[in-house]
């Protein structure tokens, strides 16, 4: 059965079409006259979607629609061609290298909060659980903020550009400060907003004149949570669930290794394959683990030279499975991990599922990461990803083999190449961060961010490969951002006023130190890209 499509038409520019398919409403393009009609509307509607449109442009074909309804998500829309990439501006100096601000390249059907009503399918589940704000000056900041909101809430938006013609064009106006500040407090808060400003001030992005009028029109907006998360609920088509080979890279942790092995014998899921990825010394390599665990579909891998992404391309070329479930060597799971994640990606349409982990001594996670929503990371010790999206991203780049965050490059990648990417708060694992092994064979990872706020005199700043994957993926003024963020979050500390009131005092004395070391890894990082990135392509499977 055809699904039912109610369209919107924005503004009288044009008649609007012929609409079979359901009904048909006029009104202005305002966010106002949109909160209005999804307010006394939706919760009636016996419509399987809304589509928004400008009537400026030449309407989709319906059959274009019906296919992506027919698809895992809840938004599509074309806000990147229609002039929303990068928008608002104001947001950089608040998530400067956040993975979803970099917009995914034109003709790429992917996640993307830049939406826009003026060609905008949603399904109407989701605008019965939270529409457009009205108090906004414009459509496109409006669109903004919602689009945020889905993202953070638990709502799908995916740009889709091949929803209008590529030689459609709209003269439009800039957004208005007002509105960037208004987005800025309703989804990242007062301070964080107050922040902005001062950046924005001293960057020269407005006027102190401009900002202060701006600041003013935006009061009474404050950071609200939606009553409820967004739960998707795509009518998908299921088909059979893919087997699973399990990737494991190890170095000096065979105690831990065991362990999570022991777990791997219980689920209630069976691995086609375990692919361990042995790059301990031969001096130090134990050679009796593939005789303990016999019993399972055991592929032991050994590697001379110590890499993880080295490590884990070589687990991911001699891979047979449909998905890769990546875990650490120091993990501890539960008997239905690996049935946990393929529930997850049959009920989302997923091609990754990335859970979470907990930690001994970690405060609790943060609230964003509580709740089912689109994801915006790829942790490679609790994720479950389809061949498919590994072969449109490539593999590791080996420019992270000694460094943190090649778990980042790599979901980048994926993200940017158009997968399906959620979160699942609730598939987790322990993850021990063993004081031995691992990274911390190079030098890496040995402060964290959650260490160095429970610890005065520890100073987390950003690795070599963090700043190189920055600088490959965002603006000079996004990296800017990024350092003075990282500088600042030297003084800062978890627990009472005595101890922040410490941390401060030392991270202060400190800062010389830390804006020095900050300048020499910026300086390594440049000289990286010289010579990476280097990302293997996933060849044909292995046979």
């Amino acid at each position: 059965m055809n699904p039912r499509i109610d369209l919107v038409w924005l503004g009288g520019a044009l008649a609007p079409p012929s609409w079979e398919v359901g009904e048909l409403r006029y009104i202005d393009d305002s966010a106002a006259a949109v909160n209005a009609i999804v307010t006394r509307y939706s919760a009636e509607s016996i419509a399987d979607a809304w589509l928004f449109w400008d009537s400026r442009i030449p309407p989709p074909d319906v059959g274009l629609l019906e296919r992506l309804l027919s698809k895992p998500g809840d938004i599509w829309h074309a806000g990147l061609a229609l002039g929303q990439r990068g928008k608002p501006e104001i947001a950089d100096f608040v998530i400067p290298t956040w993975t979803l601000s970099r917009d995914p390249d034109s003709g790429v059907e992917a996640m993307s909060w830049r939406s826009s009503f003026r060609a905008c399918l949603v399904r109407t589940e989701v605008l019965r659980w939270g529409g457009p704000r009205a108090d906004f000056s414009s459509l496109d900041g409006a669109a903004l903020e919602w689009a945020h909101r889905c993202v953070m809430y638990g709502a799908m938006p995916r740009s889709c550009t091949d929803l209008i013609p590529r030689t459609s064009t709209l003269q439009r106006d800039a957004l208005p400060l007002s509105d960037e500040f208004r987005f800025a407090r309703l989804r990242f808060g007062t301070l964080w907003a107050a922040w902005a400003a001062w950046r924005a001030l001293a960057t020269g992005y407005a006027s102190l004149e401009a900002i202060g009028d701006a600041w003013l029109a935006s009061r009474g907006s404050r950071c609200e949570s939606p009553p409820q998360p967004f739960i998707s609920k795509p009518s998908l088509a299921r088909s059979a669930p893919p087997s699973i080979s399990v990737l494991i890279p190890t170095l000096h942790r065979y105690p831990y290794l065991r362990t999570v092995l022991g777990q791997l014998r219980s689920q209630t899921v069976a691995a086609r394959e375990i692919i361990v990825i042995d790059q301990t010394p031969k001096e130090l390599r134990d050679q009796t683990i593939g005789a303990e665990f016999a019993d399972l579909p055991l592929v032991l891998i050994t590697l001379d030279e110590a890499g993880q992404s080295t490590a884990r391309n070589a687990g991911l070329v001699r891979a047979v499975g449909d998905a890769v479930l990546f875990l650490d060597d120091d993990d501890e799971i539960e008997e239905d991990l690996i049935a946990r994640h393929l529930d997850h990606i049959a009920a989302t349409g997923a091609e990754v599922s990335s859970g979470v982990a907990r930690e001994p001594g970690s405060s609790r996670l943060p609230e964003e990461f509580t709740r089912i929503r689109a994801s915006d990371v790829f942790p490679t010790n609790n994720t479950l990803a389809l061949r498919t999206a590994l072969e449109r991203s490539g593999l590791f780049d080996v420019a992270f083999d000694h460094g943190a965050r090649a778990d980042g490059d790599l979901g980048m990648r994926i993200y940017l190449a158009g997968a399906v990417m959620w979160l699942a708060p609730s598939i987790s694992v322990f993850h021990h961060h063993a004081p031995r092994g691992g990274l911390r064979t190079h030098r890496a990872r040995v402060i964290t961010y959650e260490s160095s706020r429970r610890r005065v005199t520890q100073r987390h700043v950003p690795d070599v490969t963090e700043l190189y994957r920055a600088m490959r993926y965002f603006s000079a003024a996004q990296l800017r951002e990024m350092i003075i963020q990282a500088a600042l979050g030297t003084l800062s500390a978890h627990g009472g006023a005595f101890r922040r009131a410490l941390k401060l005092a030392y991270g202060l004395a400190m800062m010389p130190l830390t804006l020095l070391e900050l300048r020499r890894r910026l300086n390594a990082a440049r000289a990286m890209l010289a010579s990476f990135p280097q990302i293997p392509p996933l060849p044909p499977r292995f046979r």
